[in-house]
């Protein structure tokens, strides 16, 4: 039966009316209509919900507060996060308790031990970190990245002073240190220290750091026949530049030692720069350039008869010990090359002295006036060219020479930790084969019917499953740093070199300027001869 309004009920729907609107009412009626705003109070009630599995990555209000409900790029945070911070906590693994079993054992006691100077927490799953936890983590890292490795510390090697007499004599030189960095009782503060210091540090610096990745800077080499004569010549030029040479080489293993900012923080490092009295430092000839490269080169033979041949796996790391293989070549080609024009330089200012003495006598036994003026006016303007000459050698030198061999030497230290990476997969390789030689003893013994020793033989597998790895995260966490340390030798190489050839050439333009005031200030002399 089909259902008919009534006249009355007609009347009745006719006469009554909708109830007012006012703006707040549109207002929310529209808001509603917005389907977008609608999902961002969804999704703020969902994020502020006990029951969500997902902890908030950010808050409630910063989201709600959007007219458009949450960007994609702030939906991709909650993935990406994870990411990044499982790779901070690799970061963080550094000072896991398996690195300070192995910087331990082969301590010694003149040797202060490694403390972590931030609180290492366990391992936790991505899930328990807020956005704000991650920022604390990886801020150290990108404030690293934005400064350029640089640290408000610099270190100064001064005032060489011989101390004792005879062959028991050494030098003794002045370190410097200004800073505002919290880890230093003073912001300026002063040491004496001798040059098996220096060499006793880089000792200890090495035996913590190299075999885990770290590029340790070289100290500079000894030299017998240089102190040698120190000790037991009292003034003597090639003494004193030997002396300035060293002091400057001091100088710049320090710069560079404290540039690093794993081993800024090391307590040897510290007590180097600030403590009145040191531990007299032993076996230091081993220390040596000439001791370092033999150091290396044992380790690289080591690596040579190795039971297993690593192939190598990672394109990048086969890429980069190639790269330094031609690099090291050719910065030895350039520098034998700079200390040949070093020879010639200074070749040239003894003969420019000779040619200026020999203008001088002349100039004195001629009898014409206005040739003999001319004669001495251009003794004169070729002593001052030998100064420039001397100048311009003392440049070759302290700016090129040496940074082409500082560089040589930190090249093998690069070499010396892509060695101890290849140790590491070897000692992690040889774990595998043991583990497997185990487990195919754990075989026999149960085929032969032996439950006596079939006990232990469970044992020694999950110790050797352990060791496999410890083994495996070791080569993973050196792999990690070298790819690390790499990045920042190259940062500074190219930084250095930029500044040391800008400087040589200001050297250059200025010694090319200097002549041509002197020739143009003689022109007149000579045209004056009649």
């Amino acid at each position: 039966t089909r259902y008919t309004e009534s006249p009355f009920t007609q009347k009745m729907a006719a006469e009554r009316e909708p109830p007012p609107l006012g703006d707040g009412d549109h207002t929310d009626f529209r808001e509603l209509d917005d389907a977008e705003d609608l999902f961002a109070s969804t999704v703020s009630t969902l994020e502020s919900s006990p029951s969500s599995p997902e902890p908030a990555s950010l808050p409630a209000e910063d989201i709600s507060t959007k007219p458009n409900g949450p960007k994609a790029a702030q939906i991709l945070l909650d993935d990406d996060q994870e990411d990044l911070f499982a790779e901070a906590t690799e970061e963080v693994s550094l000072d896991s308790p398996e690195r300070d079993a192995i910087l331990s054992s082969d301590s010694t006691p003149a040797i202060t031990p490694v403390t972590p100077t931030t609180l290492v927490t366990p391992r936790m799953e991505p899930k328990s970190l807020s956005a704000s936890d991650l920022f604390d983590i990886s801020k150290d890292e990108i404030e690293e990245e934005l400064n350029g490795d640089t640290f408000d510390i610099s270190v100064s090697v001064s005032d060489p002073e011989k101390v004792g007499d005879g062959m028991n004599a050494y030098l003794a030189y002045r370190v410097t240190t200004k800073t505002s960095l919290a880890m230093f009782n003073s912001s300026e503060f002063s040491v004496k220290r001798r040059f098996s210091d220096f060499l006793g540090l880089h000792g200890k610096l090495a035996s913590k750091y190299m075999h885990i990745g770290y590029i340790v800077p070289p100290a500079p080499e000894k030299s017998i026949v240089g102190m040698t004569k120190v000790k037991v010549s009292k003034e003597d030029p090639s003494s004193a530049e030997f002396v300035e040479k060293r002091r400057a080489a001091l100088e710049r293993y320090l710069q560079r030692t404290v540039k690093h900012p794993t081993l800024l923080q090391d307590p040897d490092l510290r007590q180097f720069l600030e403590s009145s009295e040191l531990p007299r430092a032993v076996s230091t000839q081993a220390l040596s350039g000439a001791g370092i490269l033999r150091m290396v080169n044992k380790a690289a033979d080591a690596v040579n008869k190795m039971t297993i041949k690593m192939n190598e796996s990672d394109a990048w790391f086969e890429e980069k010990q190639q790269q330094f293989e031609n690099l090291d070549q050719q910065l030895r080609k350039l520098h034998a090359s700079v200390e040949a024009l070093v020879c010639h330089r200074k070749e040239l200012s003894a003969n420019t002295s000779a040619f200026a003495k020999s203008a001088a006598m002349l100039g004195n036994s001629e009898d014409h006036t206005a040739l003999s003026r001319a004669l001495s006016q251009l003794a004169e303007v070729e002593e001052k060219i030998d100064q420039l000459h001397q100048e311009q050698a003392y440049a070759d030198f302290y700016l090129f020479s040496e940074l082409l061999g500082d560089y040589i030497r930190l090249i093998t230290a690069v070499k010396g930790v892509f060695d101890q990476r290849m140790k590491c997969w070897q000692k992690w390789q040889d774990a595998q084969a043991t583990l497997l030689k185990k487990r195919e003893a754990e075989a026999k013994l149960q085929y032969g019917g032996k439950p006596d020793k079939l006990q232990q033989a469970k044992e020694e597998i999950r110790e050797w499953e352990s060791k496999v790895q410890q083994g495996e995260r070791e080569f993973e966490q050196i792999s990690k740093t070298i790819r690390k340390e790499v990045g920042r030798f190259e940062k500074d190489r190219v930084k250095d070199f930029k500044a040391v050839i800008i400087k040589y050439l200001e050297s250059l333009v200025h010694t090319q300027q200097q002549l041509i005031k002197y020739w143009e200030a003689f022109l007149p002399e000579a045209k004056a001869i009649a």
